[in-house]
């Protein structure tokens, strides 16, 4: 069986968009976070607006696009019953994992940045484990008691996760089927248009009614967004003539989603974000970069680079350690005061070695493995190997 490379290179390089993407949430002006360094009041961070924006309509979309391919390469020698098992542990384990060990420094710092919660960690820890009753937003989840914060992801892949597994059988059937070699089979203008057909639906009828707040079970908007986005790439995983596809439209593709992409950055400036036009538009930019991203990622990382094994494995640890990692290090670097340049490249510097650090650990530690998302450690390199070949893509989160 083929290993598709390009396919784990753009889950590792989605994922380290990331990491720069919660790195510039500290310094962008006028938009939450965690915690605000004061640089973001500078010049400068208005700018550093567009860039986000530009990245912001769809970066996670991609995430769930690759997500979804990951469960079709799963799923080709799985039952669904097993495929949920399996994918139930590789989720829940590192959530509530990370909600207890790796999250809490974030609403730590959140919370003493505030003014409404007493500095000293150790004391925030024992109250946090206990459920006390915080102020009103003093972090982000407050009213819960405790905040998953970046690990939502984990929460939703799982429920569309679920939501696939129930699919599975109807997909299989000779009507799915169809559906899927017909979505499979579209071409062109076709297979840039029809797509975001539904995407804009549900952005003219939902947004303004279920803005992102990251909460489970009332999130209506985003759920049909990323699930349709996960069914997507699971439906298109496996099909050669669409990556062909992708691969030959690839320069237009490209060309059309900056188009896109610089008319919706510099309309979000004038037009709100519930503008028909606008809404349009950021579904179009969305679904044609998102195409681009495959094709040119098609063309260009669909081999074995020597540094790609060890990307696929460290992914999941370095996701759930780096907002932690960005959010700690700044909190304790903002009094020093040490400038608009320093500061940021300190606080990326800390965090990518202290992500390289923890996961390099984390990996030679059997028990801690599963708290972050890996397979348990085999026993030899022969069988890595074997296991390797026979479980493709089982890493992706």
């Amino acid at each position: 069986m083929n290993r598709r490379h390009d396919i784990d290179a753009l889950r590792a390089l989605a994922f380290a968009l990331l990491i720069l993407y919660h790195l510039g949430m500290l310094y962008v002006a006028d938009w939450g976070y965690h915690i605000k360094s004061p640089y973001s009041t500078m010049a400068w961070a208005h700018w550093l607006q567009h860039p986000m924006i530009f990245v912001n309509r769809w970066r996670m979309d991609l995430i769930f696009l690759i997500s979804g391919m990951a469960a079709a390469f799963l799923l080709r020698s799985d039952s669904p019953g097993r495929f949920f098992g399996k994918r139930t542990w590789r989720l829940l384990l590192p959530l509530v994992f990370g909600i207890a060990i790796v999250v809490p420094i974030q609403p730590y710092a959140q919370g003493v940045s505030n003014g409404l919660v007493v500095p000293g960690f150790w004391h925030f820890l024992a109250d946090y484990y206990s459920g006390k009753q915080w102020p009103k937003d003093a972090f982000s989840g407050w009213e819960h008691g405790f905040t998953w914060n970046h690990l939502w992801y984990l929460a939703y892949l799982w429920v569309y996760t679920g939501l696939l597994a129930l699919l599975v059988v109807p997909l299989r059937s000779t009507i799915g089927q169809k559906l899927s070699s017909w979505f499979c089979g579209l071409r062109g203008f076709w297979l840039l248009a029809l797509p975001t057909l539904p995407l804009i639906a549900y952005t003219m009828t939902l947004q303004a009614h279920f803005p992102d707040t990251g909460d489970l079970v009332h999130d209506w908007y985003r759920h049909p967004m990323y699930f349709t986005v996960f069914l997507y790439g699971f439906l298109v995983a496996r099909d050669a003539g669409f990556w062909a596809e992708v691969l030959r439209l690839r320069q237009l593709t490209l060309a059309i989603a900056l188009t896109l992409g610089t008319a919706y950055v510099f309309l979000d400036q004038i037009w709100p974000e519930t503008d028909p036009f606008q809404q349009v538009l950021c579904n179009l930019y969305m679904w044609t970069m998102l195409l681009a991203i495959l094709g040119w990622g098609h063309a260009l990382l669909n081999r074995p680079f020597r540094w790609l094994p060890w990307a696929t494995e460290s992914v999941y640890p370095w996701y759930m350690l780096h907002q932690s990692l960005i959010v700690g290090i700044a909190f304790l670097l903002i009094p020093f005061k040490l400038g608009p340049v320093l500061e940021p490249l300190l606080v990326l510097v800390g965090t990518v070695a202290g992500c390289y650090a923890i996961s390099e650990i984390v990996k030679r530690i059997a028990w801690l493995r599963p708290c972050f998302g890996l397979k348990m450690a085999t026993r030899s390199k022969a069988m890595r190997a074997v296991a390797a070949t026979a479980s493709l893509h089982d890493d992706c989160a």
